[in-house]
């Protein structure tokens, strides 16, 4: 994940994706790639074109708030994106680098998800491993699974490389591919603000090499926060699952979200919710 390569791979990737005519560039010449010219683009956001081929590979790194909101301008780029382009364009600091911990939940977080029966709950990491889930979390995603396995260091489950290596959570999303690119959008961003955190990058090295569809979806630079929306789940107990999906950060530094999952009142996904739920019980 070093920085010039990931600033300049999403460089691309954006400035492939827009054609002349939306932004108002005459196009000439036949374009062996889609998408602006260096020079095109250059010129749209202001800077030189030798500096910004400079910046897209990777031989300056220190471009200014200025020259980097013109380009996040020019680009079109949303603000999850304009977010992560200011990431990719600062650089890392240098720390000395500490053994990494096992990450654990706090006591308080772990109280307040049990107490949520009637509400799926999955406490995540920054990596997407899972620090702890509540009994009906644990049912809805992971029944295969040791329910204590968030607490040993070994197995650890984590939810991105449960999408892209376990087939039995994977057959759980009726639009995998849906899921899978909204993973791979929130990692980029994970990945964009903590440039030196060892184990990302080794998830990351891991999945690019086990997976070739998170490999192409990686290549593709997709940026997102995915702090809401809809997931659809065909579940091996009680049938298929419509669930709304919501994600709280923790206060404090540590990247810590909660994962909770709600089905519309009085509808089917509702029904099969509270069918799982009396499995919780017994």
């Amino acid at each position: 994940m070093q920085d010039s390569t990931a600033l300049g791979d999403f460089l691309r990737t954006r400035r492939g994706r827009l054609k002349p005519e939306d932004v108002g560039v005459a196009s000439y010449g036949q374009r062996r790639v889609p998408g602006l010219r260096r020079e095109e683009l250059a010129q749209l956001a202001g800077v030189s074109a030798t500096y910004y081929t400079r910046l897209e590979q990777g031989q300056s790194t220190n471009a200014s708030e200025a020259v980097i909101d013109s380009l996040a301008r020019a680009l079109d780029l949303n603000d999850d994106e304009r977010a992560h382009l200011h990431d990719l364009a600062r650089p890392a600091p240098a720390k000395r680098r500490r053994p990494t911990k096992f990450a654990t939940v706090r006591p308080g977080t772990r109280q307040l998800i049990d107490a949520m029966g009637d509400v799926p709950a999955v406490v995540m990491g920054r990596r997407n491993e899972v620090l702890a889930w509540n009994r009906l979390g644990y049912l809805l995603l992971a029944g295969h699974y040791a329910f204590d396995a968030p607490d040993r260091i070994e197995d650890r489950p984590n939810l991105a490389r449960m999408l892209f290596l376990d087939p039995h959570h994977r057959n759980l999303y009726v639009r995998w591919e849906e899921e899978a690119l909204r993973a791979v959008a929130s990692l980029r961003v994970v990945a964009g603000r903590h440039k030196d955190d060892r184990e990302l990058a080794e998830l990351i090295g891991e999945l690019s090499m086990k997976s070739p569809e998170f490999a192409a979806m990686w290549s593709q630079h997709p940026v997102a926060t995915c702090t809401s929306g809809t997931k659809y789940f065909q579940h091996p107990e009680v049938g298929d699952l419509t669930l709304e999906f919501e994600v709280l950060h923790l206060p404090g530094d540590s990247g810590h979200r909660v994962l909770m999952y709600s089905a519309s009142p009085g509808g089917a996904s509702e029904a099969a919710l509270r069918l799982l739920r009396t499995r919780v019980s017994r």
